[in-house]
């Protein structure tokens, strides 16, 4: 069978019903163009499941009770293409202007990494705020980073990198917050655990309800909204809006803006938003 799968096509229906279980499930909009992508990555899951084409799998999670088949697909259709200090500008802006307004506001600073992927965006934070206060060990200095992924989420707990994802990593910050670990076959740098202490990681899904009982005063959410249809894109906005303290900040990813969306946050930069 499994060199039947290897040329098994999907064809237009068949994308269509996975398109509209996925965003039902997750709020994901696939657009025509993902078909192949839909294709290759869901391969794996008949090949696991048994299965000879892609209309018994999407009946499969459709009488599926569970729901671990539903979550396995969006893992695997989840792309997450990420790095440390992805972005470098916000983390910039972040240091020089964000934080040592926080500071003068008091000794508490809530984070969110809203899509965090594998962790990079969120130790990418807990890095930079150690580098930015020096007596951040006295505050009450928290981040919260969330993903749909479940996999994602497991990889990000090690806090275990290749070169590759460090490759924007200055030098000298690599040798403070990182171990070198393995081999002369296989490398990792693990973050250190004073910085992996500042991040707690959850699953969340961004269409459900969220738990979180608090305000932020930071939200990065970037790179996440161009999966959403611009509908499901302002409703999430509003959401995000409303778990920001007052002169909280958004950050989006520097390809998306929400200049066409009704919202109360203000432009700032580009990418940069805050609720007055």
């Amino acid at each position: 069978m499994n060199n039947q799968l290897e040329n098994l096509e999907l064809n237009e229906l068949q994308f269509k019903r996975i398109s509209r279980i996925l965003n039902q499930a997750s709020g994901i909009h696939l657009r025509l163009g993902k078909e192949e992508l839909v294709r290759s990555r869901l391969l794996k899951r008949l090949r696991f499941l048994g299965l000879a084409c892609f209309d018994e799998y999407v009946d499969y999670i459709e009488r599926e009770t569970s729901g671990t088949e539903m979550i396995l697909m969006i893992d695997a259709l989840t792309t997450n293409k990420t790095s440390f200090f992805r972005e470098c500008k916000h983390f910039d802006f972040l240091s020089k202007y964000v934080l040592p307004e926080k500071l003068t506001e008091g000794s508490k600073i809530r984070i969110w990494s809203a899509g965090c992927s594998s962790g990079e965006e969120p130790y990418s934070l807990a890095v930079l705020l150690m580098e930015s206060i020096p007596n951040i060990e006295n505050l009450d200095v928290k981040i919260l980073a969330t993903d749909i992924c479940t996999e994602m989420l497991t990889s990000a707990r090690e806090g275990c990198f290749g070169k590759q994802q460090l490759e924007e990593t200055p030098p000298d910050l690599l040798k403070k917050y990182f171990t070198k670990k393995g081999n002369s076959e296989k490398v990792v740098f693990q973050v250190r655990d004073e910085a992996r202490a500042l991040v707690h990681f959850a699953k969340l899904n961004l269409m459900d309800c969220w738990p979180m009982k608090g305000c932020f005063d930071i939200i990065f959410c970037r790179n996440v909204m161009f999966y959403f249809s611009r509908l499901t894109r302002e409703m999430l906005v509003e959401r995000l809006s409303s778990k920001l303290n007052r002169n909280g900040y958004l950050f989006i990813g520097h390809s998306e803006s929400l200049a066409s969306k009704r919202t109360d946050l203000r432009y700032v930069r580009p990418s940069v938003y805050v609720k007055p």
